[in-house]
């Protein structure tokens, strides 16, 4: 018998907790990762205002030094802990593929000069359409959009480009190429860069519409990933007939493995919480896992480096809250967590190595407190040892510590 029916884990994506043991290995625009810290810095330079997260105890999070605005709780109502990631990268796949119990040794391509002419030329070939070789490099996907969306309307050309993760990115607007074409170019893509010497771990349709000085990005946008290259716990709990359900872009992430229910993308961090509730609403949800990942944070704020922006995000994540916790049932557990820094205060526009912060609530507890501090497939050891199925790769469970 479960301990928790139901356990719900969600993603704020990016937000890291401090530099990690090994961060210096890890480098943004030349700059070592050693000193980052996602939310210690938006704390010291913004401020930070989050009284619903910090009653669980956020503020409690061992730290050498402790978040300036967000105080530890005397008498906090979860338990929570920071956790440390094993596997050789800090891109969304990595973060979210070892919470769920893998261990990535060999870490996906990345093309920090552009994507090889071989590459460029194939999709030119296949689309009939040109591509712009000065877009072919990382970029902002905004400014990758400001600077060559013109262009685009004008002549119909390809803005490709990648980031310092492992992705190759195709931006088109809407009225210029279709999404349906699109969506076959990234296809395309994707099935030439499944193997070294370009093993990507996403392809991501990038819509937008507008006119040059106004362009948006649209809620269009698809990832095409490659699948886990072993069962994770979402397979394990899949197997033995548990409902999964996935919100925003968990389904794109593991490409639909061990995914049972894909509750769809979600058009903003206010939209995934709002699938969130209505997910935990379903009267055929009666036991199982929930899985959401909140986006906002890194993609409009964190790569933009924008602590103000971020530091919003994050409150009005946390005045949303007590709807999500109004929705669980005496014997869910909420867990709330990231997958990697993007220190809005630091160099570059890379993700940041650090650790994440974990946190656990449910109307359940009877105590409350620190967890030792782990590793992210320690999530899904949890999770694999609730619903009595078999931990992935890696991970040791902390079950026993929720009471």
């Amino acid at each position: 018998m479960s301990k928790f029916k139901r356990m719900h884990l969600v993603v704020l994506d990016s937000v890291g907790i401090g530099a990690a043991p090994d961060a210096n290995n890890f480098v943004n625009a030349g700059v070592p990762d050693g000193a980052s810290d996602t939310l210690g810095h938006i704390s010291k330079t913004v401020g930070l205002n989050v009284p619903n997260v910090a009653k669980i105890g956020l503020g409690n999070i061992p730290r050498e030094v402790p978040l300036k605005t967000v105080p530890a709780e005397s008498n906090p109502t979860g338990y929570a802990t920071k956790l440390q990631e094993v596997s050789l990268g800090k891109d969304t796949m990595t973060g979210h593929w070892e919470i769920m119990g893998l261990n990535i040794t060999e870490p996906f391509d990345t093309f920090w000069n552009g994507f090889p002419e071989e590459i460029i030329t194939k999709i030119e070939e296949f689309s009939g359409r040109k591509v712009i070789r000065e877009a072919n490099k990382p970029y902002s996907g905004t400014a990758v959009i400001d600077d060559f969306g013109p262009r685009q309307m004008e002549t119909g050309e390809l803005i490709i480009y990648t980031s310092a993760d492992p992705v190759l990115q195709i931006a088109a607007h809407e009225d210029i190429i279709p999404l349906d074409e699109l969506y076959r170019i990234c296809e395309y893509a994707r099935s030439i860069t499944l193997e070294r010497p370009a093993l990507l771990g996403r392809i991501i349709a990038r819509p937008y519409v507008g006119e040059p000085g106004n362009f948006t990005r649209t809620a269009n946008r698809r990832d095409l990933a490659v699948s886990p290259f072993a069962p994770t716990v979402l397979d394990k709990l899949n197997e033995a007939g548990i409902d999964t359900y996935a919100v925003g872009k968990i389904n794109d992430i593991f490409n639909g493995a061990g995914i049972n229910h894909d509750m769809g993308h979600n058009k903003s961090n206010s939209h995934g919480m709002d699938t969130l509730i209505k997910t935990m609403g379903l009267p055929e949800f009666q036991e199982g896992f929930s899985f959401t990942n909140l986006v906002d944070f890194d993609a409009l704020y964190g790569h933009r480096r924008n602590a103000h922006g971020y530091r919003d995000c994050l409150h009005e994540f946390d005045e949303r809250l007590p709807e999500i916790i109004a929705a669980m049932r005496e014997d869910d557990l909420l867990m709330i967590t990231a997958d990697h820094g993007n220190d809005p205060t630091y160099a570059g526009t890379d993700h940041t190595r650090e650790y994440i912060p974990f946190l656990a609530y449910s109307p359940s507890f009877k105590g409350s407190g620190l967890i030792p501090v782990g590793h992210f497939a320690d999530i899904s050891a949890t999770v694999a040892e609730n619903f009595g199925v078999e931990k992935a790769m890696i991970g040791e469970s902390f079950l026993d510590k929720l009471v």
